[in-house]
């Protein structure tokens, strides 16, 4: 198989696993309900308008499109380094990068859309009455909570956010980078910056 095939398998697979969790979240869990796995994991339901690990900054209609622009910026950056016959682990990681880029667009886009609330009650999809939300203003779905550390009281020191398959896909992939492929981002990055060079000259 091709490293272009296995790319795009790559990320149709993290996406296919991110969207089925939130879909099955959103449909059978209210807002705020959560379910204990283990002492420190938790499926617990809460919804959040910023980025990665419930970050908020600017307006929701500015994160959507600056999501949107982010992800067509790494994908034409994996097809450059496809066609530069980069290592396949180095575009594999890029590519499961895009992928949770990518995860958290669809909840901005169509969420708001296509369920219902979620307060109270477990959300209907495509509810008659519409949407809780017009396009570009969905929220992002998050599920997973890791409350591996607590104090005497009961209250999480550590690790307190709340995420999903998407932002376990960004961190991963940041991680995978920084460690083993530092030297490849380098060169990709100077790279660019003799392209852009070359450009204005």
């Amino acid at each position: 198989m091709s490293i272009t095939k296995k790319s795009i398998l790559l990320i149709f697979i993290v996406l296919f696993i991110d969207q089925a969790s939130k879909i099955f979240i959103k449909l059978n869990f209210a807002l705020g309900e959560h379910i204990e796995i283990f002492s420190w994991f938790q499926i617990y339901f809460i919804e959040n308008n910023g980025m990665a690990f419930g970050m908020e900054m600017f307006g929701k209609l500015f994160l959507t499109l600056f999501r949107i622009v982010a992800v067509c910026g790494i994908a034409y950056f994996i097809h450059i380094l496809i066609k530069k016959q980069a290592r396949p682990g180095y575009i594999l990681t890029v590519s499961l990068l895009l992928a949770g880029a990518a995860g958290n667009i669809f909840d901005s886009l169509f969420y708001g859309v296509l369920f219902s609330e979620s307060y109270g009650m477990a959300a209907t999809f495509l509810p008659e009455t519409g949407g809780y939300a017009p396009l570009f203003h969905g929220k992002v779905v998050d599920m997973l909570y890791f409350p591996i550390i607590k104090n005497s009281v009961g209250e999480t020191i550590f690790f307190s956010p709340v995420f999903n398959i998407a932002d376990s896909a960004i961190t991963v992939a940041v991680v995978i980078i920084l460690i083993f492929f530092r030297k490849d981002l380098n060169e990709s990055l100077e790279s660019k910056k003799t392209n852009n060079e070359e450009k204005i000259q």
